[in-house]
């Protein structure tokens, strides 16, 4: 029997080293789904909806380089989007395989037909549809070169007649140049950069995850410069480490320090960062950017330098070049302001909460002190973002993935699956909101089929917090973002693992305990503080407004039991803000 397209894609896919597809079978995905039967050195994952499996391959895609899913005609397509979003804006490098109907039923408004160019044009680097076997080795070959080396979702499109064709050999070639690429500013820029930082006093310096590799040699600079290093949350992984220079994250989901610092200082250079928030950025000191992408170069903020390349080389020709100083006041002065944050920051560690009211603040320390240094951690987006990024310390082992720039509910369970699926032999632990693991329940059953070690932590406070907290700075009262649950527990169990219930503080060390002792999957269902906030370390005095507003309007609408208890919890962060 002569090969056939979906064997040759297979094939093309294992020389890529893809060691999975994350997809539901069906129609149009029959063939392809049949040839990874046939070769057997490439998995079919059966996810349950295929944004999970967008979601997992996204994981996978940025621990490993690439990963692939898939999805079919139609629906198929469309619950693809919201994972292939993420990834895209994420920089993941994924092949997204959107088979569809039979070229004969081209543009006749067939049954389960959609327009792949127009629906997955916004969220991908590269997308084509391939209608001859001829095309097929060369545009798939074209989908990996352009998702690894322009690191985002590669969509190729595959009609279902055309995977069942006999495969046609490619006459160009088939292999990935990957050159050991010298990339940094010239010369005149960096020594431009280095008269800059050496004619000011007080530096700091601000690190995106794009700086990860970079992270020795940073820390070299800082030495040189006695500059305090903040970091973002993807950047917090790659940075924190062995850093006696560090003051923590900025942001909303960030610490006060990290803001000071940046405010503070006479020239802040951001370094792979592409941080999103102009308001948190400073507008009167010197700002230099580097960054691989030059169209990134002065979209939050304006600039004094802003200037291409990785950061790796552009460190490495700058480190020579500048002249170490005497004086580390500023440095100082950044690192007590530093100690008195982290000290704020375990007071919702020691009050951990009562009944029913379990500080989260309390749980993420716990698990973070009994969690393995090389742990894998996924978060959904809201309050376990701020949970993680502040209680989750990096070890230089340590990975964690999130929504980071898309910002959607429910990827820590789909992400947890890509890691663990990746890395069979880590310990993987998902910080799962309420809100976001009741939107993807039915994959739960996906982790038991293929019997996945995950550790789902389900921060239970039966409310949209963070959706909460944006109301409340807004002057606006809660109203619908209360949740009434399920038993967590009990669906574990209904979906074949196990499942623990906390309800009160004394049971979270041994509960967590037992689960990550356990050989298999575990849903640990905490019953979190739901009035428990977390404030941004800059707010504005129309958000303090706005907050004292909410309140008031709750207190007339007659919930003051409400009002009492969230003014109770959140307290403690008045002196931080204020």
């Amino acid at each position: 029997m002569s090969k056939k397209v979906a064997d040759q894609i297979v094939e093309m896919l294992i020389s890529n080293n893809v060691k999975r597809i994350y997809a539901i079978t069906g129609d149009s995905l029959n063939e392809l789904n049949d040839a990874v039967r046939r070769n057997g050195k490439i998995k079919w994952i059966h996810v349950r909806h295929e944004e999970v499996g967008a979601y997992a391959a996204a994981a996978e895609g940025e621990l490993d380089g690439l990963a692939c899913c898939a999805g079919s005609s139609g629906p198929g397509h469309i619950h693809l989007i919201n994972g292939l979003y993420d990834a895209n804006r994420s920089g993941v490098p994924i092949i997204a395989i959107a088979s569809t109907i039979n070229t004969p039923e081209f543009g006749v408004d067939y049954f389960q037909s959609t327009n792949t160019y127009k629906l997955f044009d916004d969220c991908s680097v590269y997308n084509q549809i391939a209608t001859t076997p001829t095309q097929v080795p060369r545009m798939l070959q074209t989908a990996i070169q352009n998702a690894i080396h322009k690191k985002g979702v590669a969509v190729f499109g595959l009609p279902g007649d055309v995977s069942a064709m006999p495969a046609i050999e490619s006459a160009t070639s088939m292999y990935n140049y990957h050159s050991e690429t010298v990339f940094r500013p010239s010369d005149n820029e960096i020594q431009k950069l280095a008269d800059l930082v050496n004619k000011h006093p007080k530096i700091s310096i601000y690190c995106g995850i794009g700086a990860r590799e970079a992270h020795d040699d940073i820390i070299k600079l800082a030495a040189l410069l006695k500059a305090p290093i903040g970091y973002s949350f993807r950047g917090k992984m790659g940075m924190q480490h062995n850093n006696p220079y560090e003051v923590g994250m900025t942001g909303l989901l960030g610490v006060p320090s990290a803001y000071h610092a940046m405010h503070e200082s006479d020239v802040v250079l951001l370094l792979g960062t592409d941080f999103p928030y102009e308001h948190f950025m400073p507008v009167t000191n010197k700002l230099v950017q580097v960054d691989e992408k030059p169209e990134r170069l002065g979209r939050r903020a304006k600039l004094e330098m802003g200037l291409t390349g990785k950061i790796t080389d552009t460190i490495a020709a700058l480190l020579p070049l500048i002249k170490e100083k005497e004086d580390d006041s500023f440095l100082n002065a950044q690192l007590e302001l530093y100690a008195k944050v982290k000290e704020n920051l375990n007071i919702y560690v020691e009050d951990s909460g009562s009944e029913n009211h379990i500080s989260p603040e309390f749980v993420a320390s716990t698990i973070n002190d009994m969690a393995n240094d090389d742990t894998i951690f996924t978060v959904d987006t809201g309050m376990c973002c701020v949970w993680g990024a502040r209680y989750i310390h990096g070890t230089g082992k340590r990975k964690m993935l999130g929504s980071f720039n898309h910002g959607s509910m429910a990827n820590a369970m789909p992400m947890a699956i890509g890691a663990q699926l990746a890395y069979p032999d880590r310990q993987v632990i998902a910080f799962c909101g309420d809100g976001g693991i009741s939107m993807l329940l039915g994959d739960l059953a996906t982790i038991k089929q293929y019997n996945l070690p995950i550790k789902l932590v389900v921060f239970n406070n039966r409310s949209l917090g963070m959706v909460q907290l944006e109301m409340q700075v807004e002057g606006l009262p809660n109203n619908e973002t209360y949740m009434v649950n399920p038993d967590f527990e009990l669906v574990a169990q209904a979906m074949g693992f196990k499942g623990i219930t906390v309800n009160h503080p004394d049971a979270v060390k041994k509960a967590l305990e037992d689960a990550f002792i356990h050989d298999g999957p575990v849903l640990v269902n905490v019953f979190t503080n739901p009035q428990a906030l977390a404030m941004p370390p800059k707010m504005e005095f129309e958000q303090m407004k706005g907050y004292a507003l909410s309140m008031s309007k709750m207190i007339l609408g007659g919930n003051m039991d409400e009002v009492l208890e969230m003014i109770k919890t959140n307290y403690k962060h008045l002196k931080e803000v204020l």
